[in-house]
């Protein structure tokens, strides 16, 4: 098991409320949780995409491979990693993203996203 603290990040913010349902640390009631990080991989994605069906929802990780998008007809996206939830874990992981990105934005502005994104693309 790693030396890792119960909330691994610094800002204060319990990741383990909208990962797991549960509480952080030492409150009444609460669930006292340990983050192992020992068989912890780590990858770099700048495109993701997501799919669902009744029972799961996969979302998939990659890397812009294509340096000139302007010139070139065709983008290549290498697929990395694809992970998959059940629903349950997916709304939990919106909530989460949801609450991170509001912190962020509040630290160091509104992130501008030029265009529409619809799923699937």
């Amino acid at each position: 098991m790693s030396d890792k603290k119960d909330n691994a990040n610094s800002n204060g913010s319990t990741e383990a409320n909208a990962a797991s349902g549960s509480s952080v640390g030492n409150k009444k009631g609460g669930l006292k949780v340990h983050w192992d990080d020992s068989d912890l991989a780590t990858s770099y994605a700048n495109v993701v995409n997501a799919a669902a069906t009744q029972e799961e929802v996969t979302i998939f990780f990659g890397t812009n491979q294509t340096w000139n998008v302007r010139t070139e007809n065709e983008m290549t996206i290498k697929l990395s990693e694809r992970i998959i939830l059940n629903p349950l874990a997916a709304k939990r992981l919106l909530l989460l993203l949801g609450g991170v990105l509001k912190d962020y934005e509040r630290k160091y502005g509104t992130l501008d996203i030029k265009g529409s994104v619809k799923p699937g693309e």
